[in-house]
């Protein structure tokens, strides 16, 4: 697995696969869309991504300026289905600030 490398100047360095799999899809719920009043765009990312990996691969694929990466674990919580006890995955979100005069369309592909 090819990992995010620093570079000279202090930039982390994302291979562009790894890039694709950083950003695994955008989150879109009430709390989000108000988080886009403050330059926030919310994405889920693998939970081995590092805040500046999740940095690095924003700003080469959507070609903005992150100001700040806030990411947080969701555990999976433990769900019945037909009486038989299951468990949903944990997921990792990635809260990412944008500069001023950036922004990112969720509702478009890449």
């Amino acid at each position: 697995m090819s990992r995010a490398r620093s570079g000279k100047n202090g930039t982390t360095r994302v291979s562009s696969e790894r890039m694709y799999e950083v950003i695994r899809r955008p989150v879109v719920t009430e709390k989000t869309t108000l988080g886009s009043e403050h330059n926030q765009v919310t994405f889920v990312v693998p939970l081995d991504a590092t805040k500046p990996e999740i940095k690095a691969a924003v700003e080469q694929v959507f070609k903005v300026k992150v100001k700040a990466v806030n990411t947080l674990r969701a555990k999976g919580k433990v769900k019945r289905f037909r009486g038989q006890i299951g468990k949903r995955s944990d997921i990792k979100k990635a809260y990412v600030t944008l500069d001023e005069g950036h922004s990112i369309d969720v509702t478009t592909g890449i």
